[in-house]
């Protein structure tokens, strides 16, 4: 009979020829769907190397900032100590000024006695005590009363002859023109600590402004905040280098 099956057939078996034909056909191979994939576009690798290169240049001004703040901050304690050494050197010398002030108004007491007694010797026509007190002039005055008797006495006296130094007059005078000179360097130095104090404070605003273009999403903000913090960094540099250094 025509329906009888051969052994080993089933005849409900669905026929799947035409199956495997058409998938055959609709297959998409491996390669081929990589090859169709769209790969990256130029504008994604800019933003990638612009990325980069902005992280690099960030990198960079953290390390030297943080290095030049550090230097700023040595300058200033040094110029600091440079400040309190010529304030201690003004201090002194203006309390040997003052000593050597005083010895000199102590020769010019004593000078002072000693001519009034000569005075009232003259006064008392008395030639004797007149010499006795002149032996006891002190070299100074002695100086100054030679050069008056020279002129005819027409100063008002010894004392007014520019011939006339006490002791401790010219040693006063110059000690007093270090204390001004060293008073003089002290606030100077003073000046040159604050102005790498105020570096120091201008170069933590370069390193919070490099801080914060990492932490903005917009690339046009990013790329404002870091080029602002270049600009500043910049010019502190260069003022920098025009300031003295202390080692």
């Amino acid at each position: 009979m025509s329906d009888q099956t051969t052994p080993g057939e089933h005849p409900d078996a669905p026929d799947r020829s035409g199956d495997v034909e058409e998938t055959g056909s609709g297959d998409v191979t491996t390669d081929e769907a990589a090859a169709e994939r769209p790969g990256p576009t130029n504008r994604s690798k800019d933003e990638g190397e612009s990325k980069s290169a902005a992280d690099i240049l960030t990198v960079f001004l953290l390390s030297l900032i943080a290095v030049l703040t550090a230097w700023c901050g040595f300058e200033s304690s040094k110029w600091g100590g440079e400040m309190s050494i010529a304030f201690s050197q003004a201090s002194s010398a203006r309390i040997q000024s003052t000593a050597a002030e005083a010895q000199a108004n102590a020769a010019r007491q004593y000078d002072l006695t000693i001519y009034t007694q000569w005075v009232l010797a003259v006064e008392a026509q008395d030639t004797d005590l007149q010499g006795f007190i002149e032996e006891r002039f002190s070299p100074q005055f002695a100086v100054a009363f030679d050069a008056w008797e020279a002129g005819g006495r027409e100063a008002l006296g010894p004392f007014t002859v520019p011939e006339y130094v006490p002791p401790g007059t010219l040693e006063s005078v110059a000690l007093a023109d270090r204390a001004d000179a060293k008073f003089d360097e002290a606030l100077e130095y003073n000046q040159r600590g604050d102005n790498y104090t105020l570096l120091t404070v201008l170069f933590a605003l370069v390193l919070f402004l490099t801080a914060m273009s990492q932490r903005v999403n917009a690339a046009w903000m990013q790329r404002a905040m870091l080029g602002l913090a270049v600009i500043v960094a910049v010019g502190c540099v260069v003022t920098m280098l025009t300031y003295p250094v202390k080692i």
